[in-house]
């Protein structure tokens, strides 16, 4: 069986999270064969892979989507498009209509155009848009509009252009462009799609959007407005929808998704792989850990305004963020600004390392993310026997609290960018050793119960060999 993995943003360029989970359903299925279908931000990525390609991957194809920026493109065509091509069209910019995507599809890859961008520069693309603006966008001046909504949609009708590999199950890691992906491959090759949401892609676009300084106000709408529409694109064609806990059920039941395509694997890890790891010295330091992408998405900044206030409490205390720097390195040097800022002392950036190295020696572990989805970071702590404090998203309260399931607590949940309460959580820890090992032993009892790495790996292994009867 040949499966096709599409990811977004992650896997092989960028590591932790969804992409260590992606190498793990490649590795831990030497059986099947993959195909990596990696969508990347910026073509300078191509080829710098963070993770050496297991011997089942048997190709993959790199789609980048700042490509845009490097296409030259004719001035004025005209393509003379049917009304229900321009209907289509229309849906897809921000109209009222429902999108027919797979008469979309054929458009946008028709032999017609020499290249997506010429469309974009087109008559007919003219047109549509000046009617779409005087029917829903008088007030937003026409230029501004039609060069946002040209760098929007550039992106992706490039992206669609692209070949399909074909496979006997497509299986898409997020909805977005990589959702649409499989929604495409579904169309051109006919095989089924499944789809895992880890986090819900288009929230967490909404909350990039509101707080970015790039979009203008009056154009958020539209870009939010837009991921929606990926998402739904993604609901609609997948076969079957994968997520890994039940608010996130209901929230993609809310934008959309049919709840009897929807079930539940939640992430798991394998708790042999944590056992006797090497434990801190008896120096009297407290050591807290956060085991981190360092973007924006992950609240860095909060993290340290925390434990600018913890130190003050507790003079012994060592942060240790543990994870990579290069995804958004002028991320990084406004953590580094603010550190300084901050006169922060005993706080650390690894950047990449292998985190079982450092966990065992960790008395508390941190994540102050403004949104997840069920954190391999967290789950990765628990098995180590670590209390957590986590802000409250995605998974994390149900993973530190529990689902009434008798445990007790594994840590302590503080609403998001509250430094102060996620400080005074810290704190309370470090002073109470009594608390850390009562929390520790309760987050090993619940990983252990319901977060096995060997459930997920046959849940995905039985929905690849039911899906690829089907094709």
């Amino acid at each position: 069986m040949r499966i096709c993995l599409i990811a977004e943003g992650s896997y092989p360029y960028v590591t932790g999270g969804v992409s260590s989970w992606i190498h793990s359903i490649i590795t831990q299925m030497p059986e099947k064969e993959f195909i990596i279908y990696a969508i990347g931000a910026q073509t300078k990525q191509k080829g710098q892979y963070k993770y050496k390609l297991p011997p089942n991957v048997v190709e993959i194809k790199e789609i980048f989507l700042d490509t845009y920026l490097f296409e030259d493109s004719d001035w004025g065509s005209r393509f003379r498009l049917s009304a229900s091509s321009k209907h289509d069209v229309r849906a897809l910019l921000g109209g009222e209509e429902k999108i027919d995507w797979a008469s979309t599809f054929d458009l946008l890859r028709s032999n017609q155009f020499r290249k997506a961008s010429d469309f974009l520069l087109s008559k007919d693309y003219f047109d549509i848009l000046e009617e779409l603006c005087q029917t829903k966008y008088n007030l937003v001046p026409f230029t501004e509009m039609f060069w946002t909504v040209r760098s929007m949609i550039l992106p992706l009708l490039l992206t669609l252009r692209h070949d399909i590999p074909k496979a006997d199950v497509y299986h898409s890691v997020s909805t977005g462009y990589a959702g649409v992906i499989g929604a495409l491959a579904k169309h051109v090759h006919g095989s089924p799609f499944l789809l895992t949401e880890h986090g819900i892609y288009s929230r967490e676009r909404e909350e990039e959007i509101i707080k970015a300084d790039w979009v203008k106000g009056y154009f958020k709408d539209l870009w939010i407005e837009y991921f929606y529409r990926l998402s739904g694109c993604a609901y609609e064609a997948a076969d079957q929808v994968i997520t890994l806990f039940s608010r996130n059920k209901e929230i993609q039941i809310e934008l959309g998704c049919d709840p009897g395509k929807i079930s539940v694997i939640p992430n798991g890890v394998n708790g042999e792989n944590y056992e006797n790891l090497t434990k801190a010295p008896n120096d009297g330091k407290i050591r807290i850990g956060a085991i981190v992408r360092v973007v924006p998405i992950k609240d860095i900044k909060t993290m340290l305004q925390s434990f600018a206030l913890i130190k003050r409490e507790v003079p012994n205390a060592e942060l240790t963020i543990m994870g990579p720097l290069e995804e958004d390195e002028e991320y990084y040097e406004e953590c580094m600004q603010m550190m300084e800022a901050l006169e922060l002392k005993d706080a650390v950036f690894t950047g990449s390392v292998q985190v079982k190295d450092y966990l065992g020696q960790m008395d508390i572990l941190m994540l102050t993310s403004i949104s997840e989805g069920q954190p391999l970071a967290i789950l990765e702590g628990m098995a180590c026997s670590k209390p957590f404090v986590a802000t409250n998203v995605g998974s994390c309260k149900e993973l530190l609290h529990g689902l009434n399931d008798g445990i007790g607590d594994a840590g302590f949940i503080a609403p998001v960018m509250h430094y102060e309460q996620i400080a005074d959580s810290v704190i309370r820890l470090c002073k109470d050793k009594k608390l850390r090992e009562t929390m520790g032993r309760n987050a090993l009892e619940r990983v252990t119960k319901y977060y096995k790495h060997k459930a997920v790996i046959s849940g995905y292994a039985d929905l690849y060999q039911s899906l690829g009867r089907r094709a």
